[in-house]
């Protein structure tokens, strides 16, 4: 099993950059899938960005182009960098993650929408971009 804490959340106004990091605790990461997901209140959780355990990465279509997502396995870290921010990423900003990643990734495509299966979850930071 892993913890899970995030940070590096803020505020920013539109078009400004975030880097969200997620740092882990307890086993190794490196055969885990891992993930970013955002929530605000009364809305869904909604699945950000994904990378497998081999480094290939999917995003949400509202974000492809302006985030990225990378991760350290001998850190054990997980981060989200987020260009050209927008009103509407506001949100609280959860890392998660699971194995095997295979339940989640093939062909170097992740699920983004199995995001409520994943096991491990940090308590989120607050991003809120004004316009």
């Amino acid at each position: 099993q892993v913890q899970l804490v995030e940070s590096g959340g803020g505020s920013v106004q539109a078009g400004g950059s975030l880097r969200l990091s997620c740092a882990a605790s307890g086993d190794t990461i490196n055969d885990y899938c891992m993930g970013w997901f955002r929530q605000t209140p009364g809305k869904e959780r909604e699945g950000v960005a994904i990378i497998d355990n081999n480094g290939d990465t999917t995003y949400a279509d509202s974000v492809k182009g302006r985030f990225t997502i990378s991760r350290d396995n001998a850190k054990k870290t997980l981060s989200l960098q987020m260009n050209s921010l927008k009103p509407e990423d506001t949100a609280t900003y959860y890392c998660a993650a699971d194995w095997p990643c295979v339940s989640y990734c093939s062909g170097g495509y992740c699920y983004l929408g199995d995001y409520y299966r994943m096991v491990y979850w940090g308590k989120g930071t607050l991003v809120n971009i004004s316009s």
